[in-house]
């Protein structure tokens, strides 16, 4: 267990919502990673419970609290659930027009991913209008693609880009960080998904860290949009993972199927071969899995919403991004 360096989990599907933001502090700085938080607009033909609207809305309160204290927030790619738009949703993100974002940013240092380089068009997009909006309360921003960042004996340092994913991904890059301070080492991996990229795989083995928190395989997205290779590659890699470090924290993506734990009874089992500890987000924490998205059509079942909710259902998707539901 890492002794210097404090990490806290504050948003993850473990957790109820879409993210991976998490605090980190050590003796000498305080950081927020991947300040976002939202929810799958439709799932099972459904939107999200009034559940995941409670989760979110904690979420959004745990990051604005972390946020207060740190200073240091960072950005490894520009998905929503990763960084927080300056737009009014309170059907996804759980954002008005500019509060949110302004509680997160003002005044930080900002080190992300860079938007005008190795990035696809609708990260590009969303990283320029960041710069606009929410960024233009930060102290500086600063691209953080493969550079290193020294604060006293703390050491932040962010990878080059790579894959969101598979080799090739549509969905650009992001960028791994590992945080670094008197012999202690945490990396942060966010969607990975497994990883399913050899070469990102290496990359983890390469910093050898203490504790690792990575973005797991998509098992959701099987066999729709994720072909059975590179499943089975990213639950190959998943395992050398576990069986090669000591500590993992694994969440977000893999938490989106109910039967993650049936689908990776392989990977469990070489952990426990290995003597790892692999543990999601809610876990790490001492808490109960909280799995939302994954079980909402139970939700729905065995906990019908309100008839107020269920009237705010029936308006169209962009109306209900400016209605906050009756939760």
């Amino acid at each position: 267990m890492l002794r210097k360096i404090r990490v806290v989990p504050l948003a993850a599907e473990s957790l109820g919502v879409r993210s991976m933001c998490t605090y980190v502090e050590t003796p000498d700085i305080r950081i927020v990673l991947d300040a976002g938080a939202s929810l799958c607009p439709k799932r099972f033909g459904l939107p999200p419970h009034p559940e995941e609207f409670k989760a979110i809305i904690e979420s959004r309160r745990k990051i604005a609290e972390a946020a207060e204290k740190a200073e240091i927030v960072t950005i490894s790619h520009y998905h929503y659930d990763h960084h927080t738009p300056s737009f009014e949703d309170w059907l996804i993100n759980w954002t008005d027009a500019d509060e949110t974002a302004r509680q997160i940013y003002q005044n930080k240092i900002v080190l992300a991913k860079n938007p005008r380089e190795q990035v696809n068009y609708s990260q590009r997009e969303r990283g320029w209008l960041f710069g606009k909006t929410g960024g233009k309360y930060a102290r500086k921003i600063e691209n953080a693609d493969g550079r290193a960042f020294t604060f006293e004996d703390t050491k932040i340092k962010f990878s080059e880009p790579v894959f969101h994913g598979p080799e090739n991904s549509e969905l650009g890059w992001v960028l791994m960080v590992t945080i670094e301070s008197q012999g202690e080492r945490f990396l942060f991996a966010p969607d990975l998904q497994g990883p399913m990229s050899t070469r990102s795989l290496q990359t983890i083995i390469d910093e050898n860290p203490q504790l690792l928190m990575i973005g797991g395989p998509p098992l959701y997205l099987a066999p729709s949009k994720v072909g059975e290779n590179q499943l089975q590659a990213s639950l190959r890699n998943f395992g050398e993972v576990v069986r090669r470090l000591k500590h993992v924290i694994v969440d977000h993506h893999i938490l989106r199927d109910e039967d993650w734990q049936e689908k990776t009874v392989g990977v469990l089992y070489d952990s426990y071969r290995s003597g790892s500890v692999l543990q999601t987000a809610a876990e790490f924490l001492g808490k109960r899995n909280t799995l939302l998205e994954a079980v909402r059509k139970k939700l729905f079942a065995e906990s019908p919403p309100s008839k107020e909710f269920e009237k705010w259902m029936k308006v169209r998707d962009e109306t209900k991004k400016h209605v906050k539901p009756p939760v």
